[in-house]
């Protein structure tokens, strides 16, 4: 095996390393609006790793964004419901912000070829089996879209 200064090294960046990297790419470019969103959302991680006391993994990281953006669209409704467009765009800039550090939702097909294929693996049968299912689907998938899918499993 060669080591030496020469050698590169490969390593991948976690969506938490990527994040403060934009943070300061924001900062150099004075980009104030998508600073002040990056912020917000290293606070939230932060936060989150101080309650557990735990550094985040990637799929904890993606659980913040997912938690954000709800919150920014609830808000939306609010503000459109009380007649604040200006606040409303606001936060549309932010859920774009934070969306794009989001992996790639997946098709209707792609989540029926995945629960086929663990429903065959586990040898799910019946109401009973959609524990081993979702189990099996949110460790592989970790994605929000399981959470509104998981009813029409049909197991």
């Amino acid at each position: 095996m060669v080591s030496g200064p020469h050698r590169p090294q490969l390593t991948t960046m976690t969506l938490k390393s990527r994040i403060t990297d934009d943070m300061k790419t924001a900062m150099r470019a004075r980009e104030t609006a998508r600073l002040s969103t990056i912020r917000l959302l290293l606070a939230a991680i932060k936060q989150r790793e101080v309650d557990e006391r735990r550094e985040l993994s990637d799929a904890d990281v993606v659980a913040v964004l997912d938690k954000m953006v709800k919150q920014r669209r609830d808000s939306i409704t609010q503000f459109e419901a009380g007649k604040r467009a200006d606040l409303a765009a606001i936060e549309r800039a932010e859920v774009g912000i934070l969306e794009g550090y989001l992996p790639t939702r997946l098709t209707d097909a792609e989540i029926d070829a995945a629960v086929d294929a663990a429903i065959a693996r586990t040898g799910a049968a019946g109401a009973a089996g959609i524990g081993k299912v979702m189990g099996v689907l949110k460790s592989e998938l970790a994605c929000a879209e399981l959470d509104d899918f998981w009813p029409a499993i049909g197991v």
